[in-house]
């Protein structure tokens, strides 16, 4: 366990925790923290590449760390999570995610993918393997195509954690089927646009190849 400068602990390095946190738990929690200290250690990794003033990825705590924040720690304690158990703890954090609130079909596919390009896993399909390892093989295969769709087209959609798992469904299919440039042609020009524009422009599409023998 380390203490670490707060400025040096990235929160969003996985795109797995919800961004948006109750304002009413925050303001209980800050007082506790500033009067009793912190009773349990926010879990963090190294960051395999340089990220100033980042060094290291937050896995677990964001309420924690947001709260130290604002009451003006400067360190925080933390555990660091080495190569052979930071599998584990992400594991856990996912666990803990899906029992306090449901996150969507795209935040899932958006940890699979941060992870692999962090270096946590070789593939999407040992993360997925390791992250939701009680998921049916039809449920791990719908997965990894929402990941392959999260590849292909997260930097162009406005708003993707939005999207049903019936709408990734579509994305993913039509991928699957070789109309990706198609999609992102599509999108092109509604490059910023609201999240219902995109869609609205990407339904007639989706449903013409859809309708493809």
């Amino acid at each position: 366990m380390l203490h670490i400068p707060l400025p040096e602990i990235d929160p969003h390095a996985l795109l797995r925790d919800r961004t948006t946190l109750d304002p009413d738990a925050l303001a209980q929690l800050q007082p506790s923290i500033a009067t009793e200290g912190l009773r349990a250690p926010i879990e963090v990794w190294q960051l395999s590449s340089e990220r100033p003033p980042y060094k290291y990825g937050l896995i677990s705590g964001l309420r924690r760390l947001t709260a130290a924040r604002a009451i003006g720690m400067p360190t925080i304690p933390a555990f660091l999570r080495t190569p052979e158990t930071l599998a584990q703890a992400l594991a856990a954090m996912v666990t803990e995610n899906e029992i306090r609130t449901q996150i969507s079909p795209w935040e899932k596919a958006n940890l699979i993918l941060n992870a692999v390009e962090e270096g946590h896993f070789d593939t999407p399909d040992a993360a997925i393997q390791t992250l939701f390892p009680s998921l049916p093989r039809t449920s791990r295969l719908r997965l990894r195509a929402h990941v392959t769709t999260a590849e292909s087209l997260g930097p162009r959609l406005t708003a993707p954690e939005t999207l049903t798992s019936r709408q990734l469904d579509r994305l993913s299919a039509a991928i699957a089927q070789g109309h990706e440039d198609l999609l992102t042609t599509t999108l092109a020009p509604n490059a910023g646009a609201s999240a219902p524009s995109q869609w609205a422009a990407l339904s007639p599409v989706l449903t013409d190849i859809e309708r493809e023998p």
